[in-house]
């Protein structure tokens, strides 16, 4: 099979609330593509830089208001597009995110931000050329987290999937 791409790469984002398999399906997609002969680069948000270290540690402890976790977000994005989503989409490689700039509005919007200025502050973001909604209902996504050994952290409430899935919808 030969995959040709038009000039700039190609980004899919994976979206979904949690336990809806985005992981799991971004992994395996990348696989594919990459046993196909694609040049694949898969990603993840938040990313392990140090924002993304930052927020990551504050989803188990919560110490974040919805304005500083969107702040930092903010600032991990910008250093994921710099410093490799647009390289690799210059090159013409297949980009696959597991999570972008839709889970910031989904999330941070159920903690009660505004979803248009949400949208505004990721305005610099491109655009996903494929975005892959991954929909569960949030019991579902809750029993998938458990069943892997991981304890919910503060989004990861019956109420606040619920909010995500239906700004998602």
């Amino acid at each position: 099979m030969t995959i040709e791409l038009k000039p700039g790469g190609l980004l899919i984002a994976i979206e979904g609330i949690d336990g809806a398999g985005k992981t799991t399906l971004a992994r395996s997609l990348a696989t594919t593509l990459e046993a196909a002969g694609a040049r694949v680069v898969l990603s993840k948000e938040p990313t392990n830089g140090p924002w993304g270290t930052q927020l990551r540690q504050s989803a188990a402890t919560g110490r974040l208001s919805a304005d500083e976790e969107a702040e930092l977000l903010i600032r991990d994005r910008h250093e994921h597009v710099d410093t490799l989503i647009a390289p690799a989409l210059a090159r013409g490689d297949i980009v696959i995110l597991d999570r972008y700039f839709p889970s910031m509005v989904a999330y941070q919007g159920a903690a009660g931000l505004p979803l248009d200025d949400l949208l505004d502050r990721n305005a610099f973001a491109p655009r996903p050329d494929v975005l892959l909604l991954l929909d569960l209902p949030p019991p579902t996504g809750l029993a998938r987290i458990r069943a892997r050994g991981d304890a919910p952290n503060h989004f990861e409430t019956q109420d606040n999937l619920e909010r995500c899935r239906s700004i998602f919808a």
